[in-house]
């Protein structure tokens, strides 16, 4: 069973962010929410929290599809940064000057599914 789930206008440039999510890629979906609890970094909380949310997902899909579920089968098979909006600011400088201020955001995306559903795209992808 694949779940995604997506956060969007987080408050953090992509860069940042794509720092934080490289270390959890390919991990167990669990492991990585115990790895992202310690991080240092800020949107380490926001990528646990939308990695909780895709383990959501999956456990109303399997529900609905009368599956059973148990979350430590669960991988995280893409996790995608993107750029969001720029919000752009005026900070005042010396002599009635001006500096652009560029206030940056993301989009975060992740999608979790279980080793057989991967195994069983990659077939389909290849035949």
């Amino acid at each position: 069973m694949e779940a995604k789930a997506k956060t969007r206008y987080v408050r953090v440039t992509a860069q940042k962010a794509r720092r934080v999510v490289n270390l959890v890629r390919g991990m167990n979906a669990v492991e990585a929410e115990t790895v992202l609890k310690f991080q240092p970094q800020a949107v380490a909380e926001d990528v646990r929290k939308l990695i909780h949310a895709a383990l959501a997902n999956a456990r109303v899909k399997a529900d609905e599809a009368g599956e059973r579920f148990d979350e430590n089968e669960y991988i995280i098979t893409e996790i995608m940064v993107d750029e969001g909006p720029t919000m752009k600011r005026i900070r005042p400088r010396a002599q009635g000057r001006a500096n652009r201020v560029l206030k940056r955001s993301s989009h975060i995306s992740i999608t979790v599914a279980t080793p057989a559903d991967v195994a069983a795209a990659k077939e389909e992808v290849s035949a």
